[in-house]
């Protein structure tokens, strides 16, 4: 017998106003392994030798769905890599834009930054040296990832039930700064947001926290998502039935500390869960509609490019110079432009009581600090990693130190960095704007 689903109309403006569900939102959760089922290279080390050898435990993409009725909605994503790259970000967002009708200001996608997941290519594609079998496999892998981002999503929108929601925020101290510098810049903060039915239970917890997640070192072949990783295993476990999601947060320039085993990273993640359990059971505030997201892309400025250094370069006995300066000459006489660099970045509001705040790339902390400077009157959750993560975004005090995260990074990434010294200003203003158009307010007035 066939059966026709029959919708039922209800006016716009009677959405704004009402609850049709019975609670202020429906929330759907799902997740899949991502777990490589053969020897691949992981990604964010140049001096690893040889291609992964097993895991310590799996790899997930997830994705929560967060309803206020059917005509505005949130999706987040996280995925257990070390980031993605623009045309993985691209596909999924265009697959998802044309098959649910939302805005790309509605879709966060965000990644752990493991350095013990596969390489994301082409992304720090200077790195690696692939035989052609080795870059298959890779390639397959980013494949089968970008589908497997869409199946997740489609999942959780398959799975809306009512559900409360509500924020908070934790403490934790193992993210140090890696930059030697004399006082420990860092951020300490564990944003939190649970998600319950109207029982009570616990269905999901995402979190963050600004340190990289890199406390494994080159040697470790073991698959497997670091810190976090073992944090989200911990929370699953305090919380049965709960589905455990990290929001990486601007942690580019933080390290955990110490570092260098999974012992250490089972460490960590126990103190960040535990962190997490402290505030959950301290008490949280309740998340409410409406939701307002915007999203802007901005372009941030590289120098005129050199075409002296890079032909000295690829004269270079370094084979990372030597492939960085491959590229550039490249994309100089096939007319390419690489002096401009659009920069993603998107905000979430629930009402006045949450703002989400979603930055590309490998953020430093100073924007998660100055951002909470400029807008005290926000519980703002900030997140680097999001979208595509193909280069780091330092603040204007580290590109005028210079060092690793500003220049020597770029070798990798295979762009003409650093960037002008206007970086700050440009990521601030299109923060600025996304702000703008979500309410955020900088002040305590209402």
């Amino acid at each position: 017998m066939n059966r026709t689903l029959r919708k039922i109309f209800i006016p716009a403006f009677l959405l704004a106003t009402i609850s049709v569900w019975g609670s202020d939102f429906r929330v759907g959760i799902a997740r899949m392994s991502i777990t490589p089922q053969f020897p691949i290279w992981l990604n964010g080390y140049a001096a690893r030798e040889k291609p992964s050898e097993g895991k310590t435990h799996d790899l997930w993409v997830k994705a929560l769905v967060i309803e206020e009725n059917p005509g505005s909605k949130v999706i987040i994503v996280t995925v257990d890599i070390l980031g993605l790259s623009r045309e993985i970000t691209e596909q999924v967002s265009n697959l998802v834009i044309r098959k649910y009708g939302i805005s790309r200001s509605q879709l966060l996608l965000n990644s752990s930054h493991t350095h013990s997941a596969p390489v994301i290519w082409p992304a720090l594609s200077g790195m690696f040296d692939f035989t052609p079998a080795e870059l298959q496999a890779v390639v397959r892998y980013n494949h089968q990832l970008t589908d497997d981002m869409v199946t997740v999503i489609d999942s959780a929108l398959a799975r809306l039930v009512p559900m409360e929601i509500e924020c908070g925020h934790g403490s934790a101290g193992f993210g140090m700064n890696r930059r030697g510098m004399a006082v420990n810049v860092s951020d300490p903060d564990v944003p939190i947001v649970r998600f319950s039915t109207p029982g009570g239970h616990t269905e999901a917890i995402l979190c963050g926290y600004a340190c990289h997640n890199t406390t494994l070192d080159a040697d470790n072949i073991l698959v497997n998502g670091d810190y976090s990783g073992y944090a989200m295993i911990e929370l699953e476990k305090a919380y049965p039935g709960a589905t455990a999601v990290f929001l990486a947060g601007c942690g580019a320039d933080q390290d955990p500390s110490p570092r260098g085993t999974i012992e250490l990273a089972s460490q960590h993640g126990k103190t960040l869960a535990e962190a997490v359990q402290r505030a959950l059971a301290g008490g949280m505030h309740q998340v409410r509609p409406p939701i307002r997201t915007d999203y802007t892309t901005v372009d941030l400025e590289f120098p005129p490019l050199d075409l002296a250094k890079y032909q000295n370069d690829i004269l270079s006995d370094d084979k990372y110079i030597r492939n960085r300066a491959q590229l550039m000459l490249e994309a100089y006489n096939k007319w390419w432009e690489v002096t401009r660099f659009p920069y993603p970045v998107q905000a979430i509001r629930f009402n006045k009581d949450l703002t989400i705040l979603g930055m590309g790339g490998e953020v430093v902390v100073d924007y998660s600090l100055n951002m909470k400077k400029q807008y005290p009157a926000e519980n703002l959750f900030v997140a680097g990693y999001c979208s595509e993560v193909t280069c780091y975004i330092p603040s204007l005090r580290i590109q005028q130190e210079g060092g690793y995260e500003p220049d020597d990074s770029m070798i990798y990434y295979g762009l003409p960095g650093p960037f002008t010294d206007q970086v700050e200003n440009m990521v601030t203003r299109a923060i600025g704007k996304v702000m703008k158009g979500v309410g955020a307010r900088r002040t305590g007035k209402k």
